[in-house]
């Protein structure tokens, strides 16, 4: 916290220099609320994380083409949610983008979203354990703080450009699709990913769900584009973190 709160002293010091150094004219009532931005970026509230991420799913369904309920793919989400029970993750909202890329991701309203390319290959077992693994980063908080990083950076732009265009009262139509791209393609911590993998493998336990689906997803995901599959490329590697569940499910046995 104390790192993004110094990002803001940083940003506002900045648009101020800008304005006393004969660049364009300050507007200073718009830097003043550029760095309320950026000093609330360090404290968002669940409500704030909450509102940002309806906006941000919003616009990234009006720019991807969505499942429809009869399809198969839809189907087969419905089935493979139905062992995601119980997940700490209020309101989830499970729906299947039409796109050959492999992806997923959650985000902390609630919004769950999955990719006809990697339900192609994987099974109804894999993308569950998948989908576990993502639901883990929002229940354990790590979603709110990749939120927090991702504003800080809109609101910093923001703050430059308050010298001379006066502040953004909001988010634009583009600024919440760069959002939700931050928040899609987010790096978490190895510590961050292995929780991830640990709360899937519970909720799955919980659910009486296949564990074994998570580690041959993984073992999937390590051969995909040579082990450099950008869905999974923060440490440690895929194979690592198959291994792992492999102990773990040797344990509860």
């Amino acid at each position: 916290m104390k790192a993004t709160l110094s990002l803001a002293a940083c940003a506002v010091a900045a648009a101020l220099l800008a304005g006393c150094s004969g660049g364009m004219p300050t507007n200073v009532d718009g830097m003043l609320s550029a760095g309320t931005s950026l000093a609330k970026a360090a404290t968002l509230s669940d409500a704030d994380v909450k509102s940002l991420s309806d906006q941000a799913c919003a616009e990234s369904d009006k720019t991807n083409k969505i499942a429809a309920a009869n399809t198969t793919y839809s189907k087969r989400l419905v089935k493979i949610m139905s062992g995601l029970k119980n997940s700490d993750v209020p309101n989830v909202n499970a729906k299947v983008y039409m796109t050959k890329d492999v992806n997923a991701w959650a985000m902390a309203n609630g919004c769950v979203r999955v990719y006809s390319g990697l339900m192609d290959m994987m099974t109804d077992d894999e993308v569950r354990g998948v989908l576990g693994h993502e639901l883990g980063h929002v229940a354990l908080g790590h979603t709110k703080k990749a939120m927090q990083v991702a504003y800080t950076a809109t609101a910093a732009r923001g703050a430059a450009a308050s010298a001379g265009n006066g502040a953004v009262a909001a988010l634009s139509q583009s600024q919440l699709g760069e959002l939700g791209e931050k928040l899609i393609n987010a790096q978490f911590s190895q510590s961050q990913e292995t929780a991830a993998d640990d709360y899937s493998f519970d909720l799955l336990t919980k659910n009486k769900a296949s564990t074994k689906g998570l580690v041959t997803a993984f073992q999937k995901l390590a051969k995909l584009d040579g082990g450099k599959s950008s869905m999974f490329s923060s440490h440690p590697g895929s194979e690592d973190r198959a291994k792992h569940i492999e102990q773990r499910m040797s344990k509860a046995s």
